[in-house]
């Protein structure tokens, strides 16, 4: 950070003024440089800062650009008092670091512009002597800076240690994006180099590098990955509660989306608050978003950095992230009721609690096939059955519907354990049968749970694989009404636990509907019939 401070301009000024990283950026570059302690390497691969238009992101990636050609951030050994000291990457290669995005124009006027500003105004032409910015590269002592589009066919095999991918949320198969990307990440890796992504916030659905990489994120903090680190994902939006037709509420949500590049008194992501005020007008967004011709969606993922939904999906992040209750527990014994959609290989099975009392919803487990599993994978189906077990002995479960198909049997079996315990049933013979291809129960259990998100009237505690299956389900119009699958057959995008919920959800209507109340709580150990 004092390199950045002492060799660059800040962009776009007439006058030279240091560029100084705001406290937010400061504290993301210490996390991306950070260091295994016992081996002195760097800890991250790639790293994504995705953020509000506006907010900074095209100077903030030009600075770490030229920090990667010309400064220290490799790891050079430790000195006397045991501390890391830092070298270039020139001291063992020569370095190339590109600038890439899907055209030419989008490089030059997002990150290239104020790249060529912070060192033609800055002192670092005079530290570095030797450094020629150029229109379309700039020569270092030793090395490059360059430019790279999807129209440039040669990218494979460029020898890059560093590179900016900027406004990925727009990379998709159809621009060349997603080519673009998978090559340049090679190359980086190949020559154990860095990579840093610049999204806004992304379009379920659209498939590009910037829904690619929260995917990816998503799979290793669930644990389906194989690798626990390396990939820092560092995004922030306005709060899902915030209404963008009251005002105050509105600024509140800028305020917390540009962080401390928001223009006002008092810092909304730091306590104590910063001190120093930022760049952005918050009421200039605001009277933006507030046109006759704004596009809400559009402005949701602009300005909050929201990301919303596609065009037929049946709920959207902010309206899921609003009921999310993070402070609820289920406590032993609490009455519930259970949910189950299961599949045996392509795709998921989840297990998912209700709370009675309050409608809350738990993912208690969900079997899905990890990225790197064998082509013959298929669930657990004693791991299932030990998880039902376990949820009929740690809670007063009052009800469960299960989609049978592909698990008849073992609904057989949970009927004959635990049928007679139960207070809500699908029918009297077999209470724990939902078939969810009836379409007239279907589209009326998929309304209620749409209708009770909506209205904020159920809550869950934010799990994100819950999440994530909720946000892909598709809305799929019938004769009976809207029902919901995935955006197509083969997608890798699950919506099981969503099934899960809904069905969890349905029985526990079913129950406030009939009066059930909970009994007092038994103690048993659950039997196994083979």
């Amino acid at each position: 950070m004092d390199w950045l401070t002492e060799n660059l301009a800040r962009p776009e000024l007439d006058d030279y003024q240091p560029f100084v990283p705001t406290r937010e950026q400061a504290e993301f570059i210490l996390r991306f440089y950070e260091l295994d302690p016992l081996t002195g390497k760097r800890k991250i691969r790639r790293g994504v800062i995705s953020r509000p238009r506006g907010w900074g992101k095209s100077p903030f990636t030009a600075a770490m650009a030229c920090l990667e050609g010309l400064g220290p951030v490799q790891f050079g050994g430790w000195d006397a008092d045991g501390r890391p000291v830092g070298e270039p990457w020139s001291r063992t290669r020569r370095p190339l670091v590109e600038i890439a995005a899907v055209s030419e124009s989008q490089v030059d006027t997002n990150t290239w512009a104020p790249l060529l500003d912070m060192l033609t105004r800055g002192p670092v032409l005079e530290n570095y002597p030797g450094v020629e910015p150029l229109g379309t590269f700039i020569n270092l002592p030793f090395g490059r800076i360059q430019k790279r589009t999807a129209a440039a066919g040669s990218a494979k095999g460029a020898p890059a240690v560093f590179v900016v991918c900027d406004q990925t949320e727009e990379w998709t198969p159809g621009n060349g994006g997603k080519n673009l990307f998978n090559k340049l990440k090679n190359n980086v890796i190949k020559r154990g180099g860095h990579l840093l992504e610049s999204p806004n916030a992304y379009t379920p659905g659209m498939d590009s590098v910037a829904e690619s990489s929260m995917q990816a994120y998503m799979a290793i903090r669930s644990g389906k990955a194989r690798i626990d680190d390396g990939l820092m994902f560092d995004h922030r939006e306005a709060p899902a509660a915030t209404d963008m037709a009251d005002g105050d509420s509105l600024i509140a949500g800028l305020a917390v989306a540009y962080g401390d590049s928001a223009d006002v008194e008092s810092c909304a992501i730091h306590n104590p608050s910063c001190h120093r005020p930022g760049w952005v007008d918050l009421d200039h967004i605001r009277s933006s978003i507030w046109e006759p011709d704004a596009d809400p969606q559009v402005s949701r993922s602009d300005w909050l950095n929201q990301v919303t939904h596609a065009a037929d999906s049946w709920l959207s992040q902010p309206e899921w992230a609003a009921c999310t209750d993070a402070a609820k527990v289920l406590a032993d014994k609490e009455a519930i009721t259970l949910g189950f959609d299961g599949s045996v290989r392509d795709d998921a099975s989840a297990l998912v609690a209700c709370r009675i009392s309050d409608g809350h919803l738990t993912l208690l487990e969900c079997w899905e096939k990890p990225n790197h599993a064998p082509e013959n994978w298929q669930v657990d189906r004693e791991a299932v059955d030990y998880a039902v077990a376990a949820a009929f002995e740690r809670y007063t479960v009052l009800g469960f519907y299960c989609d049978p198909a592909l698990w008849q049997d073992y609904v057989d079996r949970w009927t004959h354990q635990y049928g007679e315990r139960l207070k809500v049933r699908a029918s009297q013979h077999r209470p724990m049968e939902w078939w969810t291809n009836r379409p007239v129960a279907m589209v009326a259990a998929l309304e209620r749970f749409h209708t009770a998100v909506l209205a904020q009237s159920l809550s869950h505690d934010g799990n994100g694989i819950l999440a994530s299956h909720v946000l892909n389900a598709r809305r799929r119009p019938s004769r009976a009404g809207i029902t919901i699958s995935k955006e197509h057959p083969k997608s890798q995008r699950k919506i099981d636990a969503a099934m899960a919920a809904t069905l969890a959800y349905e029985c526990r209507s079913d129950a406030i509907a009939a009066g059930v109340q909970p009994t007092k709580p038994t103690f048993y150990v659950p039997r196994k019939i083979y």
